[in-house]
């Protein structure tokens, strides 16, 4: 029952196609192009709307050098967003639940922006890693934490990724099992049990929306002290 419960997180096949590669290339799919008409159609200019209010929002703290990573910031979005809602759907694959898919996006981000940092402004970089008025007995133990918490940002933004996709699709699977059993044996604790599902499958809904937009936004605070 355990291993059932976790088959969800491996990748499926079907026709010996593994449905990964159907999951990544679909978010690509899914975004609209600008086409050559003069006037843009209402679905693609709501679109275009929401972008710019994202961005806007994204890179207003961050200082005008930052702005290169725009481009970079907002695709990564949108790819952890489709992501995320596309493993909502019956029958497909979430890569997101991988720890090292998050990982792999995570560690080489995060990476670009502490080497920006030392290339650009290594004084002030360095300078992040002892507060300013530290007494002279503590400056190599909060050199020491200073320096770990810098090395555990990338484990945190791609722990924290993953466990939540995890224990929302655990929870939808739990919640579903248990409906389909007591169905015709209890119908009114199943119908219970259907209505705390619909609910969390909002739930799962908003967290994998707001995941994306906290990894993101993690990533130009990062960005933020490095520029």
């Amino acid at each position: 029952m355990n291993l059932s419960f976790f088959d969800q997180f491996m990748i499926p096949q079907a026709l010996g196609i593994p449905l990964i590669l159907i999951a990544m290339i679909t978010p690509a799919l899914l975004i609209l192009k600008r086409s050559n008409r003069l006037v843009s159609n209402r679905l693609m200019t709501l679109q275009e709307w929401a972008l710019k209010n994202f961005t806007k929002q994204l890179m207003l703290p961050i200082n005008i050098p930052g702005h290169k990573w725009t481009a970079i910031l907002l695709s990564l979005t949108l790819l952890l967003l489709s992501l995320n809602l596309l493993g909502l759907l019956p029958y497909t694959f979430t890569p997101t639940t991988q720890l090292s898919m998050n990982m792999a996006i995570a560690v080489p981000m995060w990476l670009a922006t502490v080497l920006i940092g030392l290339r650009n402004q290594p004084t002030i970089s360095l300078g992040h890693l002892l507060p300013e008025g530290t007494p002279t007995p503590l400056i190599p133990i909060l050199i020491i934490i200073e320096t770990i918490s810098l090395l555990i940002r990338p484990i945190a933004l791609g722990v924290r990724l993953t466990a939540n996709l995890t224990a929302g699709h655990l929870l939808i699977q739990l919640i579903s099992t248990a409906t389909f059993i007591l169905m015709p044996s209890m119908t009114l604790t199943a119908s219970t049990a259907f209505i705390i599902l619909l609910l969390l499958t909002g739930l799962e809904i908003a967290v994998a929306m707001i995941q994306a937009y906290v990894f993101v936004l993690l990533l130009s605070l990062y960005l933020q002290e490095n520029v």
